[in-house]
């Protein structure tokens, strides 16, 4: 099968993250199956969802894993023109579908190859490393990699599939969703002196993380090889109140921090909490049981620094003609790798601007060119 038509079969499966992706994982493992490929299974605790470890070539230590995720964003509420989870060409020169480019079609180029891989004498192997939930927080991912390296020789480097156009990415920023919850005390509207509207305290809250970006921005904590050069902190969600005339008892707001590789995801939340706790005890002079906690709502993904990976950089340019190195500003399990001591790059077909969008897609000489890097590896790897 070629890496289109292993795609078409990727597409179909609608591995939303709130869904499960065993159905996906049944017809990986029939594949490998097919071609005598070891892999083992690294389940979620509730058995839904499972990563995937595949391993073509010999079990010795050295050789690189291809990182992708098997998860996608949902469609709900997207203008597509087609169904989205049908690959459909247009004969416009791309190839439709949720998921296309982030990041089935890295995958899809990987698993075209393995009938090749395997009939090569590989002096090193070539690991295959499907993840669970990287869209939402790159949750399966950490498991995976413990496996990995708890029960298997350690592999020399890891390249992450997210689409980069085929171009190498040594750094990403971290990230880490939030969700604040402001409680005050509901009152009549008319009587605001008796009550503490937990809108309008969040509302200062909002104001000052838009204000710590200013702040980063003044410091100089700035890295000019991301398109966003400073740390950033946004608020996407917020709710709170019951009527028009009465005084919010609470209000909750989702945030994130995206933070740069060298900043500390944890220095930036402690301004953000150092106003809430100036706020809460202003609160609490009026109501006693007021609050505002914030909590967590991920582990933190760490950032990929451009750091510990000349080698495996070496190995991408020499295959894909010295093309030069970048930052982006999503982020990825790399950092995760990296955070094991695995030197770790991001390079896989197609570009990130089509991610998330409806009528995603991936330009057929985007997977081309996936193909042609994933030939280009095998051969490199084999035994001289």
């Amino acid at each position: 099968m070629t890496a289109a038509e292993i795609l078409d079969r990727l597409v179909g499966f609608a591995t939303v993250s709130r869904d499960s992706n065993l159905a996906l994982i049944d017809w990986v493992e029939g594949w490998l199956d097919d071609h005598g490929v070891a892999h083992w299974r690294v389940e979620s605790d509730d058995g839904r969802k499972a990563n995937l470890l595949a391993r073509i070539g010999p079990a010795v230590a050295g050789g690189v894993v291809l990182s992708g995720h098997t998860d996608v964003v949902p469609v709900d509420g997207q203008p597509w023109s087609t169904d989205p989870f049908t690959l459909v060409n247009k004969g416009d020169g791309r190839l439709y579908g949720r998921g296309t480019c982030d990041m089935k079609g890295f995958i899809a180029c990987a698993l075209a190859e393995v009938p090749r891989w395997v009939g090569q004498e590989l002096a090193t192997p070539i690991w295959l490393a499907l993840s669970y939930d990287e869209e939402v927080g790159c949750i399966g991912a950490p498991r995976m990699i413990e496996r990995l390296l708890a029960d298997h020789p350690r592999p020399a480097a890891v390249i992450v599939g997210e689409p980069t156009m085929m171009h190498p990415v040594v750094a990403h920023k971290g990230a880490t969703n939030l969700r604040t919850t402001v409680t005050g005390r509901a009152a009549h509207s008319s009587q605001v002196n008796q009550g503490v509207s937990a809108i309008h305290v969040a509302a200062r809250l909002v104001t000052r993380i838009e204000d710590v970006m200013a702040e980063l921005r003044a410091e100089g904590r700035v890295d000019e090889a991301f398109n966003v050069v400073h740390s950033s902190l946004h608020v996407g969600k917020i709710q709170g109140g019951t009527a028009i005339n009465i005084m919010a008892r609470e209000c909750s707001f989702e945030w994130e921090i995206r933070h740069l590789p060298s900043d500390r995801f944890e220095e930036l939340l402690a301004r953000v909490n150092d106003t809430a706790a100036g706020l809460e005890a202003e609160m609490r002079k009026r109501a006693p049981d007021a609050a505002i906690v914030t909590e967590a709502l991920n582990t933190t993904v760490p950032a990929l620094a451009d750091d510990n990976n000349a080698e495996v950089l070496a190995l991408c340019r020499e295959l894909l003609d010295e093309r030069p190195a970048g930052a982006v500003a999503y982020a990825t399990e790399a950092g995760q790798f990296q955070r094991e001591g695995l030197p770790t790059v991001i390079c896989g077909p197609g570009s990130i601007g089509q991610a998330h969008q409806p009528d995603e897609y991936i330009d057929i000489e985007q997977l081309e060119a996936g193909a042609a890097f994933m030939t280009a590896l095998g051969d490199r790897l084999q035994r001289k």
